[in-house]
């Protein structure tokens, strides 16, 4: 039985596309630094209830501590361009 050739040719491609921003730990102080302003920031714990949560303050770093229960952390940012990334931190 031949394969479909179009199979090949229809599956999703990969991106690398390096982010804009790095995630900078030290203990529990966690900073965000970003090549654009960060026009808006969320974490919030794996149990969903959230850390920080800040707008509108345009500026290209931001720091803050987390709770001393949580190993995990989820981060939203979203940058002057509107572009939103997301990410999972593990905190000593």
């Amino acid at each position: 039985m031949a394969q479909d050739p179009g199979v090949k040719a229809k599956s999703p491609q990969t991106k690398s596309e390096s982010k804009p921003f790095k995630v900078l730990t030290s203990g529990r102080r966690i900073t965000i630094q970003s090549n654009q302003d960060i026009n808006r920031i969320m974490a919030w714990t794996t149990t969903g209830h959230r850390v920080v949560e800040q707008t509108s303050f345009d500026s290209p770093s931001y720091s803050f501590t987390i709770p001393n229960t949580e190993k995990f952390l989820f981060v939203m940012i979203q940058l002057k361009n509107g572009k939103y990334y997301t990410e999972k931190i593990g905190a000593q």
